[in-house]
């Protein structure tokens, strides 16, 4: 099998900072990993290589310092690693992005099929597989939770919903979005990172990949953050000591027609 594996690099969650003047997010400064739901789609590539054969490309889409994550991957068992970079990417929506790793998907020649991770930590949005399905115009399956079975151009996989599990067909070649409780990623060997930190890692630009300038970067974005704040949470309280008995007493009474005011009570 030739697969395709999609990953990110994002701000560990608690350094999470956004720019309110560009709404974006701010990326200096912050420890970086990869994202960690990619880490599945990465596990579930070598566990199908295993069992069927074929080589593994992991593509990412970043500044230079996004090495760190394909190097990562490429510790686990992965054959390749390919990474899309330049100014001209800096502010790249979902689609943007979608379509400069759609670029990258061609230029590693046939496939049989892309795996990526539900979402990212830091965007939360979940559209960039499914994007790069229509841009690709294969099929998709999205919250797969279970690769069931590849068999004569095929694959069959589980979709985890939140009222059931739902088990998809689809012809190969295709792209599977992997929710948390497809598998267990595994840890890198010494090995595995010796041979992450000689590989050569070729970067393109947006002239190696023939895409217009303008259909990428904020340029070529079409979503826009209009405004970003941090809600101002108000609250006018009262506060009862129950030093004794009655003042105990006060508090339940006041505690219970504040309830049947905001109608959890009757």
């Amino acid at each position: 099998m030739r697969i395709v594996v999609t990953v990110k690099q994002v701000p560990e969650t608690g350094d999470v900072k956004m720019d309110e003047a560009t709404g974006t997010l701010v990326r200096e400064g912050c420890e970086s990993i990869m994202n960690p739901l990619d880490l599945h789609a990465v596990e579930a590539s070598l566990t199908l290589t295993k069992n069927h054969g074929g080589k593994i490309t992991v593509i990412s889409m970043g500044p230079p310092n996004a090495e760190r994550a394909l190097r990562e991957a490429l510790s686990m068992g992965c054959h390749n690693a390919l990474l899309i970079s330049g100014r001209a990417f800096a502010g790249s929506d979902t689609w943007a992005t979608a379509l400069a790793l759609s670029q990258a998907v061609k230029r590693c020649g046939p496939f049989d099929l892309i795996l990526c991770g539900e979402k990212a930590t830091d965007g939360e949005t979940g559209q960039v597989g499914p994007e790069l399905a229509a841009l690709l115009d294969i099929p998709l399956v999205t919250y797969v939770g279970r690769i069931v079975d590849v068999q004569k151009g095929k694959i069959i996989a589980e979709r985890f919903l939140e009222d059931g599990r739902e088990k998809i067909e689809a012809d190969l070649p295709a792209v599977l979005t992997l929710v948390r409780a497809v598998n267990s990623p595994r840890l890198p060997t010494l090995r595995g990172k010796k041979a992450a930190r000689a590989a050569e890692i070729p970067r393109l630009d947006e002239s190696q990949l023939e895409l217009n300038p303008g259909r990428v970067g904020v340029r070529g974005s079409p979503t826009r953050v209009e405004k970003i704040y941090t809600p101002q949470v108000t609250r006018t309280s009262r506060m009862v000591h129950a030093t004794d008995k009655d003042k105990a007493q006060e508090a339940v009474e006041e505690y219970i027609a504040f309830l049947k005011e905001k109608g959890v009570l009757r």
